[in-house]
């Protein structure tokens, strides 16, 4: 490594999670393939896991199951670790969601995650019934049912080998009040509700319930990273982003993926603007070493067992550059087997 950079030394384990941005003018087919080079520069990489989220009727997102994901990733690597981030357990029938990740890591033992979320996955409340076939949203009672019948099935009915690794994903107290009752590992959505981080953490933590899954509380932390060359060059890229979110602060999920020159030319409120730069100042954006800084702090301040990072930028490869630059100037810790996370 050069000596323009400073290295800072992170103790946890780092993971990506994938969003499957469809590029303005792209189909998304071509996103779809682009997941599979995706997975395989990962597993390259030495990253620990790496999870696909569930998303419907967006422009910006492709709609790719999970599950299907983590199949053909699978298929496509050798060692990293593949799963849902999650899967919403409100669409799905939770023997199907046992039968399903039960039999990935049969095929693919100690390699698959099952990480279980509670949103819909939609803005549009026609595609959220639809999912719910004509039900309404979930209430806490039927999401805890919900995730407590999964784990159940993946006991009882399943078994066909080693289970797939549980993970419930929370933006919420109430989320983390929920991994803590069943004993789960928590997966916290710093990249959409920063605010709640630290109060939901210490919830989790102060009530946590030792499970057959989890044996003393277990932090996974997803964070908003995009790291090029440059801070400039990093909010250039960031850019797009950018723009959709300003769409979703209107209530708006129809907003497609610009490009970055689309982004650069959009003209944000102030208000806008204002709650950008403040979600900004909570994530990892910038150059190698702005992104160190910001990632060794947040693991510090949170007490995180790992980083999950989340880089929605337009072009697949300048996503992969971010993940490589982390990698090559974010030092960490090997795991057991020798290999860094």
């Amino acid at each position: 490594m050069g000596d323009f950079y400073t290295e800072r030394m992170i103790t946890v384990p780092l993971s990506a999670l994938e969003v499957a941005m469809v590029q303005t003018g792209a189909r998304a087919a071509d996103t779809l393939r682009d997941t599979a080079e995706f997975a395989r520069r990962l597993d390259d990489l030495g990253y620990l896991r790496l999870w696909y989220a569930e998303h419907h009727h967006s422009p910006a997102i492709g709609a790719f199951p999970p599950v299907v994901l983590t199949a053909h990733a699978a298929a496509l690597t050798s060692s990293i670790r593949l799963g849902s981030g999650g899967v919403l357990a409100p669409n799905h029938a939770p023997i199907m969601l046992a039968e399903q990740f039960g039999t990935l890591s049969a095929l693919h033992a100690g390699r698959i995650d099952l990480g279980i979320g509670r949103g819909p996955g939609t803005f549009d409340d026609s595609t959220a019934r639809a999912l719910r076939r004509g039900a309404g949203p979930t209430t806490d009672d039927e999401y805890r049912d919900d995730v407590s019948s999964t784990l159940r099935f993946l006991v009882d009915e399943v078994a066909l080998g080693p289970l797939p690794e549980p993970w419930l994903l929370s933006s919420s107290t109430a989320g983390a009040a929920l991994a803590a009752e069943l004993g789960l590992p928590i997966a916290f959505a710093h990249h959409i509700r920063p605010d709640n981080t630290l109060a939901a953490l210490s919830h989790y933590r102060e009530r946590f319930s030792p499970s057959r899954w989890c044996a003393r509380p277990r932090v996974l932390i997803c964070v908003e990273t995009v790291c090029a060359e440059t801070d400039e060059e990093a909010a250039r890229l960031a850019g797009p982003m950018d723009v959709v979110k300003a769409g979703l602060l209107k209530g708006r999920g129809d907003i497609p993926f610009p490009t970055p020159g689309e982004a650069a030319a959009h003209s944000f409120t102030a208000e806008e603007a204002r709650v950008l730069a403040t979600f900004r100042a909570h994530q990892a954006h910038g150059s190698p070493e702005t992104v160190a800084k910001h990632l060794t702090d947040l693991a510090d301040l949170t007490g995180a067992d790992e980083l999950m990072l989340v880089t929605p930028v337009y072009a697949l490869a300048d996503r992969l550059r971010s993940y490589e630059l982390v990698k090559q100037h974010v030092v960490e810790e090997p795991h057991a087997d020798g290999r860094r996370s």
